[in-house]
């Protein structure tokens, strides 16, 4: 299983996360930070947990090239 996490408010919307993981985030029209699809919210910590292995790699990708560090990856 891969349990991504992301902290949305400290989010500086640089798109990173969605080049390298388009599947799993994209930007908001809103107010241009990083969503986490299909994700639970809670207190501000968006988390995804999903049994496709294949999310892994392109979600660690994302969570390494953030500026800001505020993606969380872990395969349990």
């Amino acid at each position: 299983m891969v349990v991504i996490t992301l902290q949305r408010k400290k989010c500086i919307g640089c798109n990173y996360c969605v080049e390298l993981a388009p599947d799993q985030f994209q930007m908001s029209k809103k107010d241009g930070k990083s969503v986490l699809l299909h994700a639970n919210d809670k207190k501000g910590f968006f988390t995804l947990k999903s049994n496709d292995e294949l999310i892994f790699e392109p979600s660690d990708n994302a969570a390494k090239a953030c500026p800001v560090k505020i993606i969380s990856v872990k395969q349990v």
